[in-house]
């Protein structure tokens, strides 16, 4: 038998590069099936992504917290990517490296549970609640609540914007702009304001605002939900009788909520919204109302009752009456109870202090 060595020593190389031809094939194969359907991550984790931020800046997060499986599926995925969208997505164990190239570069992002609700009587503070979880600044949304243009859209005012918010958890995204948070919270406004709603505000005498307003003064007395329809209740009867409503957060607002107890000199500041010197509501919501204030407002209970202060007991509920005599006596006898409480307090302290 005769060997063709001259042929032989062009088809072995051939075979050769043939073979690893047929490797690289299926290694890349098997590497794009790997990068575009298994997942690839261990970990959960949020990433936000700023303004300025690159694929090198966001690499460490997902190789090292999210605790990729193969740090090379993760460089494949991103080796051609340019630019990445600024926002917030989640990265869960089953993506893999493709999908979350393609999220982050195309802007899917996850949305945001923001959280509207607490103390919400400035506008500064209204601003520093919402922006702390949005992209934007306080100084942006303080803007926007001060921008007459904006807010006249949504038939509100400066004056009286604390009305227009509802507060509520939101399903929102982090890039939204105070815009369109003020678009979403007068979306969350009108839903609330349902024809019978509104005729349960008329039913009472009062217009949308004003319920807002009385409503956002009973946010001012408690945060005890079960009582507010009583305290609504005092307000009502004072105002259809023509009293003056004499609401302390009135005059708290006038102050700037700067002060932990009002006195008499407080009452004495001129202004509409005083309410000790002036009869019928304020010019404005005080506070942001609650649904619970609203709806206080709105169903209030019916009682004959015309005074309230806090309970001595100090556990956030108020008693009632329905005289000024009677309104009197539960009113020294808080006086009383709070003295004691601050002349323990000192006794405590100086007793800390050893003197």
């Amino acid at each position: 038998m005769n060997i063709d060595w001259k042929n032989r020593k062009v088809l072995i190389p051939a075979a050769i590069v043939a073979g690893a031809l047929l490797i690289f094939c299926i290694v890349f194969f098997i590497n794009k099936i790997i990068d575009h359907r298994v997942p690839n991550f261990q970990n959960t984790r949020e990433l936000y992504v700023y303004p300025g931020n690159t694929v090198a800046d966001i690499m460490p997060f997902l190789v090292d917290s999210c605790e990729a499986k193969r740090p090379r599926s993760v460089a494949r995925a991103f080796k051609k990517t340019e630019k990445i969208e600024v926002g917030h997505y989640t990265i869960d164990t089953s993506m893999p490296s493709v999908y979350v190239e393609r999220m982050l570069s195309h802007g899917w992002q996850t949305p945001i549970k923001l959280v509207i609700g607490g103390t919400l009587r400035t506008r500064g503070g209204i601003a520093k609640k919402i922006s702390s979880q949005m992209l934007f600044d306080s100084t942006a949304m303080v803007s926007a609540m001060a921008d007459s243009s904006l807010l006249s859209k949504f038939g509100f005012k400066p004056a009286n914007v604390f009305a227009l918010f509802v507060p509520d958890t939101y399903q929102v995204y982090w890039t939204e702009s105070p815009e369109e948070i003020l678009e979403r919270q007068k979306k969350a406004y009108d839903d609330f304001w349902t024809e019978d709603n509104k005729k349960k505000a008329a039913d009472q005498g009062l217009s949308q605002m004003e319920a807002s307003i009385l409503a956002s003064i009973v946010k001012g007395e408690t945060n005890y939900e079960p009582e507010m329809p009583s305290i609504a209740g005092v307000y009502l009867n004072r105002l259809h009788k023509g009293m003056k409503l004499q609401a302390d957060p009135t005059i708290a607002y006038l102050l700037d909520y700067k002060v932990n107890r009002i006195l008499y000199k407080h009452l004495e500041i001129e202004s509409p919204f005083n309410t000790y010197k002036h009869a019928g509501l304020p010019p404005a919501p005080i506070y942001v109302p609650t649904k619970a204030c609203l709806n206080a407002v709105l169903n209030p209970d019916r009682h004959g009752y015309m005074f309230f202060c806090a309970s001595p007991e100090f556990n956030g509920t108020h008693r009632f009456a329905v005289t000024y005599s009677e309104h009197l006596k539960n009113a020294r006898e808080f006086s009383r109870a709070l003295d004691a409480r601050n002349a323990a307090k000192k006794a405590e302290e100086k007793a800390k202090s050893g003197k």
